[in-house]
């Protein structure tokens, strides 16, 4: 078979194996097409089925199909999280930044925190810092993996429980929504390139210039040509970014969150997300389940994650619950907020993607962070449902 033939084979098994076990089994309620195509890439990677056989992955993972894969989740991702930085309301946040403000803070400082100390543990074993990687960027690293909210997953999780137009889902959405601009900002920081540090002062300089001229434009062009006009600036500050060591994910998400949401319909926004999840980003993540490796030991990399996974969720409802107790929210509110807001799924997959891109975190770091981040999707609609169930009885 040539190599179009065996792409359409990889990606005949990458949308309809997900699909036929979320159908049969009927998973959607621990387990949403998202999760289960996240395990699928797992299970169908070179730790599992690519181990028990060996001759099926090299046939349909070979290095061309590979890259083909690549080339189709790099745009998908940078779509999907210019998407994610557009959907920033902004004007929300400023506009209750007393509350926001000390709520973001503490959801993100305390599972930081204890993310650092669960990675403490780790290094003092082997096989968990990358061959470029300094002590201090894998605690950030891993840390900061710990303090992620996924906000294109909540969205969708709000919209699936019935309150993301409500209050309640709005003040998710706001303190989600600080938190991601500090998560971005501090990535820039870990995964900064000291080689091009020159190139990284004429972004500084460029990017604010370039940001004032494409809002300009937008507001004087149609809606439909802002659709088009915004996915060449997209692709113009993911090769910026990357060329000046920031990496294109960076780029993207800087070229989402300096457009105005007011810009864009909501209705076509929404169901533009929800086609780019449909159509493409499921090879993102079958491509992120083909860089999982097991070469510390199965049990090791098991052991990692669960570490990681308490350490995010003890500490994303630790730091709630302090915020909660400060600003006096009613009873039950802060556990809510706090399962919602401890959804990893997609933004700490590209997070840990782009850890072990640059050589910080190795494949079995890479792949005890992605378990974790499984782990705590999975957990969010059992946890929060019947919670709101009960407050909405109370």
């Amino acid at each position: 078979m040539n190599t179009t033939e065996v792409f359409l084979i990889a990606m005949l098994i990458i949308f309809s194996a997900p699909y036929l076990v979320w159908r049969l089994f009927k998973t959607d309620h621990y387990a949403p097409l998202v999760v289960v195509q996240i395990v699928a890439g797992i299970l169908l990677g070179p730790g599992v089925l690519g181990a028990a056989f060996p001759d099926y992955y090299a046939f349909v993972f070979n290095p061309q199909v590979i890259s083909a894969l690549n080339g189709v989740a790099w745009w998908a991702v940078m779509i999907f999280v210019w998407v994610a930085g557009i959907e920033l309301d902004l004007k929300q946040a400023w506009a209750s930044r007393g509350e926001t403000g000390v709520t973001a803070g503490l959801a993100l400082v305390t599972p930081l925190l204890f993310g650092c100390a669960a990675a403490a543990v780790l290094l003092q074993f082997p096989g968990w810092v990358g061959e470029r990687g300094a002590t201090w960027q894998v605690l950030a690293g891993m840390g900061m993996a710990c303090a992620v909210t996924a906000l294109p997953i909540l969205v969708l999780f709000l919209d699936k429980l019935g309150v993301l137009r409500k209050p309640l889902g709005q003040r998710v959405l706001r303190y989600a929504s600080l938190d991601d601009i500090a998560i971005w900002g501090v990535l820039a920081l870990i995964i900064l390139d000291w080689d091009r540090l020159g190139r990284q002062a004429g972004f500084l300089v460029g990017f604010p210039i370039a940001a004032w001229g494409i809002r300009a434009l937008m507001r004087r062009v149609p809606e439909r040509d802002r659709w088009y006009l915004g996915l060449i600036w997209l692709a113009a500050m993911g090769f910026v970014c990357d060329w000046a060591g920031l990496h294109f994910m960076v780029g993207a998400f800087l070229a989402g969150v300096v457009l105005d949401k007011d810009w864009f319909d909501e209705a076509q926004m929404d169901a533009f997300r929800d086609h780019i999840l449909l159509a493409i980003m499921p090879v993102f993540f079958l491509s992120t389940g083909l860089r999982t490796q097991w070469d510390v030991g199965g049990v090791a990399v098991f052991g990692a994650a669960a570490l990681l996974l308490v350490a995010s969720v003890a500490g994303k409802l630790a730091g709630v619950h302090l915020a909660g107790g400060i600003l006096k929210w009613p009873k039950g509110e802060a556990t809510v907020i706090g399962w919602l807001l401890q959804t990893k799924a997609l933004i700490m997959i590209i997070f840990a993607n782009i850890l072990l891109d640059r050589g910080i975190v190795t494949n079995e770091a890479f792949t005890a962070l992605l378990l974790m981040a499984v782990g705590s999707t999975m957990l969010t609609i059992p946890m929060v449902k019947p919670r709101l169930a009960r407050m909405a009885s109370g």
